[in-house]
């Protein structure tokens, strides 16, 4: 028989192995958990500067666009300064009247052709159409860090009272490597129908 001195030395004497086990599942499961968090916290922590990127990219677009002439001829036209109306004619174009989209040989770099030179010439560019794809600079070399990016333009007409064509919608949607689009809008109007600067 056991005195009561072994019987009580026996209780206290270590864990069992299912306790080991069940110890080593539930601190197991705990750290996978952990871990699955830290990697996804870890994987957005990139999303500020795409966010920024995006939002960069689709500013500098902005800008671009709205500086440009919104004439009612294409500023190459010999009218372009004097013209008082979108039409060809008397007080109006020689014979270019802008219309939504570039002119022909017209693209935003100038190469093999003229340049952008209106507001209404970059409706429908989409960087995603070139090659290489990607975003360049005003001269088409291409920025390499931003290669993963693309950016388009679309342009409408918004009727303001009784006239149609003085005021235009322009979005610009700019498209980050995880393939989310961003889009941005901005109006220009015809303030200076005759300047072509």
């Amino acid at each position: 028989m056991f005195s009561n001195r072994q019987i009580s030395y026996r209780k206290h004497f270590g864990i069992s192995l299912i306790e080991v086990l069940l110890f080593i599942v539930i601190v197991g499961i705990a750290v996978s958990g952990m871990l699955a968090a830290f990697r996804l916290s870890v994987q957005k922590s990139t999303d500020p500067l795409a966010r920024k990127q995006v939002i960069a990219i689709a500013e500098s677009m902005m800008e671009e666009v709205q500086l440009m002439p919104f004439t009612f001829c294409d500023p190459d036209d010999a009218n372009a300064r004097t013209a008082t109306s979108a039409t060809v004619g008397v007080g109006g174009c020689a014979a270019t009247v802008e219309a939504l989209g570039p002119e022909a040989g017209e693209n935003r770099y100038g190469t093999g052709g003229a340049q952008f030179d209106n507001v209404n010439d970059y409706h429908g560019y989409n960087s995603a159409t070139e090659a290489p794809t990607g975003i360049k600079d005003i001269s088409g070399a291409p920025i390499a860090a931003l290669a993963g990016y693309n950016v388009s333009v679309t342009i409408s007409n918004v009727p303001l009272g009784a006239n149609p064509d003085v005021l235009l919608l322009i979005q610009v949607a700019v498209t980050d490597p995880d393939n989310v689009t961003t889009t941005l809008h901005g109006y220009r109007s015809r303030y200076a129908p005759r300047s072509t600067l």
